[in-house]
């Protein structure tokens, strides 16, 4: 049965670093899924760093909208997956016109998949609510809807880490 470890914390934290790590200490078969899309060039530069970052044995998935139903098509001979980023899917199902409780039941299955595959997966999301209250209703809808989907991941995960300055902090 896989765990789910949840890794948390703000803008340039460490957090995709910290799995990585994590990862790594899993074994080689390992597969990435990625929610970014290379909208902009700079999408793009972030996509390629984080590419070249990774193993090149290991494979990498694009799955934006469904990152649930793709852990349940990886090869059984995965050691650990690491979905990157939660933030990004969750503003990729609110700008696809998805309305909240079919994005926290997308969250839900992530969970409950996890502990369907056989391996470990590491989910990585930011930490939004700590910064300024967003001044548009879209904004503050999104904050709010990440916010829930983080407090949900992080319940059902076995271990959660929030980075700081790129040093981890186990929460449990």
């Amino acid at each position: 049965m896989g765990k789910l470890i949840f890794i948390t914390g703000g803008a340039r934290s460490g957090k995709s670093g910290f799995a990585l790590k994590l990862a790594e200490k899993r074994g080689r078969n390992a597969a990435y899924i990625a929610t970014g899309e290379p909208k902009d060039s700079e999408m793009k530069r972030r996509i390629s760093a984080h590419r070249k970052s990774r193993p090149k044995e290991w494979i990498t998935c694009e799955e934006p909208l469904d990152p649930a139903s793709k852990l349940l098509k990886l090869d059984k001979k995965t050691g650990v997956a690491i979905i990157d980023c939660i933030t990004l899917l969750v503003s990729n199902l609110v700008l696809a016109g998805i309305p909240e409780p079919k994005i926290i039941y997308q969250a839900e299955k992530i969970a409950e998949n996890a502990g369907k595959s056989g391996f470990d997966v590491i989910v990585v999301s930011n930490e939004l609510g700590s910064g300024v209250v967003p001044e548009n209703k879209l904004a503050r809808d999104f904050r709010d809807t990440a916010g829930r989907v983080n407090q949900l991941l992080a319940k059902a995960s076995d271990k959660a880490y929030l980075m700081v300055s790129g040093l981890p902090v186990k929460l449990k």
